[in-house]
């Protein structure tokens, strides 16, 4: 089935939300295995000259705290980079795509018209250096009271916005810019040279 016949495509975001809840469940380690063979197999799908990185980010990353079980990856390329072009190899490599700008894609794997896969992946397609998502991961991982502290804010939020995914994320912006802006600090540099994937 290509993009375009997919029937989740044509479903209204509330229809989505309703069919694709919010769910936060105890830590899973397989998302780590998942993530890693997932990464593999896109590494074999995508163009290597072009990759800065390819990173297991979100809360599936951090060890300890409950998530919502979507493995989260980020994959960083170079500048001058097609993005149309790697969108199709990501489209091929059996991903949806969920939004698009300018500078940023985000896909899917693992939506299915009766819900959630065993497998969920986002992918967010990103140019070099738009990367603030490691920064707060490596914050989460090095501080488990601030992890908790997230942990904490995520469960006050998922019943209240179960079926209202943007005004979960909206809930939680503060707290992920406030602890980025710190992990900045902390790791100054860590991801600004071009280290191997």
């Amino acid at each position: 089935m290509n993009q375009e016949e997919n029937p989740l495509l044509q479903m209204s975001l509330q229809e989505l939300w309703q069919l694709f809840p919010i769910n936060l469940t105890q830590h899973n380690p397989l998302w780590k295995e998942w993530y890693e063979e997932e990464r593999n197999f896109l590494l074999k799908q995508l163009p290597s000259n072009e990759i800065i990185r390819l990173s297991h980010i979100g809360s599936t990353a951090v060890e300890g705290i409950q998530a919502k079980p979507i493995v989260d990856m980020l994959l960083e390329v170079k500048k001058d980079s097609s993005f149309q072009k790697l969108k199709e190899v990501i489209l091929q490599s059996g991903y949806l795509c969920m939004n698009e700008t300018n500078d940023r894609i985000s896909f899917n794997k693992g939506y299915t018209v009766n819900g959630f896969a065993e497998r969920v992946f986002h992918l967010h397609l990103r140019y070099e250096g738009d990367n603030d998502e490691l920064y707060f991961r490596d914050e989460l991982q090095a501080h488990p009271s601030i992890a908790k502290d997230y942990e904490t804010l995520k469960l006050s939020l998922w019943k209240p916005f179960e079926h209202d995914r943007d005004a979960y994320t909206a809930h939680k912006t503060d707290f992920i810019k406030r602890y980025t802006l710190i992990a900045k600090e902390e790791f100054k540099g860590k991801y600004e040279n071009n280290r191997p994937y």
